[in-house]
Formats: C-alpha cells, structure tokens, sequence
C-alpha cells in the first residue's frame, strides 16, 4: 500500500478514536447544568462583588435556586428591580431592600487634624500606615492617599481636603472601599433617609482626642443622653449610630461639643 495513504488512514482512525473518546468524556463528566440558576443569574447585574455574602453573581444565583438562601433582596446593585425578577422566578414575595452608601466616618481634614510629618513613601494608604501610623496626629484618621479611590469601579469616591468622600448617588454599596481601607473607618447607612452621622472613628481618650483633631469624638455621652430612640451608644470612647433606629430628630448634632456629629440625608441616583 501506498505509504502517504496508509498514513492518512492512520491518522484518520486515530482522529476517529479520540474523538469518540472525548465525545464520551463529555457525556460522563458532564456537569449538570441547574436551569433555575442559570436564570437567576441573567437577571443580576454581573457587578460580582460579594455584597450579598455570596461568591458573586454565579454563588448568589446557585444558592437561590438550591435553597440555600430565600433572600431576593441581598443584591445592592440590582436594588429593588432586580429583587421582584428574582422572586417572580421564584414564585416567593419579594424582600424590601433598603439601599444603603458607604460613608467615611472621618473629618481630619487638613485644617482639623494636624500632619506630624511629610510623608514621601509609596503613595499608598496601607503603605504610610506602617510608618508610625500615617502622618496624620490622629492615627484613626483618614490617610487621603486613595486606596478606597482605587477599589471603587463605578468613581464614587475621591480625595477631598486629605480625606475621602463618598458620592451615594455612585456607591452601588460593594464595599470594596471597606475591605481596601486600612484604617477600617468606612461603613455603611441607609440612603435616602434623614439621620445622624458620627464623621470620627476614634477611640483614644477625649484628652488625647482633643489633641488629635479638633472635630474628634470625646465620648461625653452627651448624645446617648438625650436620644429618645436609643439610636447611640458609645463604645470605647466612640459613639455609634444605628441608622435603623434614628429618626433624624438632630437633637444630638445639637448637644454634641465637637461638632463631631452631623445632619445627612445620602440620596440614591435619579
């Protein structure tokens, strides 16, 4: 037989063979495909960033359909349209979400809180951090080198007199800023919703406090004293807002010596 054909045909049966071998494979190692799922998953914005508690989209979605979770509500960038999709697939009522922002629980701005020292290293926040602290007097402060700025997609945030500030109407709440500040002062309230906000994350002594940063929490109690709705405790020299419970009466803006506590209402986009 001609060599060139009986090599062809060589080749040809092998291609044959493992292509009927990786068409079995394919059978028997196929992962079943959960439609339910699959669904869901179209119906999320894609944002994939873990502010259900979930690995992303795809992890929300497997745990909706497999039951793991009841909850139509846990997607913060989808917001309340995406929350009825979910629970018509589902055929269960749809939970009310509450859209919340990231705020920055700081006002050390250049003018309230002193430098110790001019900074020149890396310009990074967790960088100049492990210098002393940062180059701000108040080692709790915001540190305005942007890493929040940096793990934001959606340009929510930006430097601002040496401290970061969040537009709520931008913040889709998933909470990347959270987890990329060092000094952990970010957290998040309720949009759309007149309310108290403590700008100070603080927990030194209100001597060393009012050393610090001339707007810093002292932890007088003189908010948690005249709040009728048991919106704020002070813990550890810092006093704390539940935004569920305050219902923006101001009477502790009022009172507050520090001016550390201030009247906002963080509007969600139009």
């Amino acid at each position: 037989m001609n060599p060139i054909l009986l090599a062809i045909i060589v080749v040809a049966v092998i291609g044959l063979v493992l292509g009927l071998l990786l068409a079995i494979a394919s059978i028997v190692m196929a992962v079943p495909v959960d439609e339910k799922a699959v669904a869901i998953e179209e119906v999320l914005p894609g944002a994939n960033c873990g502010a259900c508690g979930f690995s992303g989209c795809s992890g929300y979605a497997a745990a909706l359909a497999g039951g793991k979770t009841t909850e139509t509500n846990l997607c913060s960038p989808g917001g309340a349209e995406v929350a009825g999709e979910i629970a018509s697939l589902l055929g269960v009522a749809a939970g009310d979400v509450n859209p919340k922002s990231a705020v920055v629980h700081c006002n050390g701005t250049e003018e309230n809180c002193a430098t110790m020292y001019d900074y020149s290293g890396v310009s990074t926040c967790k960088a100049a951090k492990m210098l002393y602290g940062g180059p701000k007097s108040c080692s709790y402060a915001c540190l305005g080198l942007g890493d929040c700025v940096r793990s934001c997609e959606y340009g929510a945030i930006q430097i601002c007199d040496g401290v970061a500030r969040i537009d709520s109407t931008k913040c889709v709440t998933c909470k990347k800023c959270i987890s990329a500040c060092p000094q952990s002062i970010i957290d998040l309230a309720l949009k759309n919703k007149d309310q108290a906000i403590v700008y100070c994350s603080n927990h030194d002594k209100g001597g060393q406090t009012r050393k610090d940063c001339k707007v810093g929490c002292i932890g007088c109690m003189k908010c948690v004293k005249v709040c009728e709705f048991d919106a704020i405790h002070v813990d550890n020299f810092l006093a704390h807002v539940d935004s569920d419970k305050c219902t923006g009466c101001g009477k502790c803006v009022e009172v507050c010596p520090q001016n550390t506590i201030s009247m906002a209402t963080l509007p969600s986009a139009q």
